[in-house]
């Protein structure tokens, strides 16, 4: 049996192949370099919003960069954490909610940055309802939830 390599109608496209490969590990090369000047202006710019107003909190700006839960669909985690919260006996955390939301769920391969991305996005939920079906109740931090009157 010939090697494919030998026989002459498999070398053009071996060839192609070949230059395909290459031009593929520069494009990664040009990405990691892209990769690393993109952080780069992020930190400059970071440093003129800073500049401009000492108290403004970047972690804010982060939030845009975490990629979104695998469990849960968009726009239905504050619908299931009322559910949670509707069941509760007590009040709970943004973090409980998660927590129990992904037991409800049976997510058991759930990583503690995984269940901190549902917990923050529970947070934000709750904080953009306060007042408006849920309320914090506690007086420190972590603030601690449960359903108002009309929830």
């Amino acid at each position: 049996m010939r090697r494919p390599t030998k026989d002459p109608h498999a070398r053009p496209a071996i060839a192609t192949l070949e230059r395909l490969h290459m031009e593929l590990g520069g494009k990664l090369l040009e990405n990691r370099q892209m990769a690393q000047e993109l952080g780069e202006q992020m930190l400059h710019i970071e440093a003129v919003i800073k500049m401009l107003d000492p108290t403004f909190n970047l972690a804010r700006i982060t939030v845009k960069r975490r990629k979104a839960n695998g469990w849960f669909k968009r726009g239905t985690l504050y619908r299931k954490a009322l559910d949670v919260l509707r069941t509760a006996e007590q009040p709970m955390t943004a973090t409980d909610i998660a927590r129990k939301m992904l037991e409800t769920h049976n997510v058991k391969n759930a990583g503690k940055t995984e269940a901190q991305i549902v917990a923050q996005g529970i947070l934000r939920g709750l904080l953009s309802h306060n007042g408006k079906g849920v309320q914090n109740v506690a007086e420190g931090k972590p603030a601690r939830w449960t359903l108002t009157d009309r929830g």
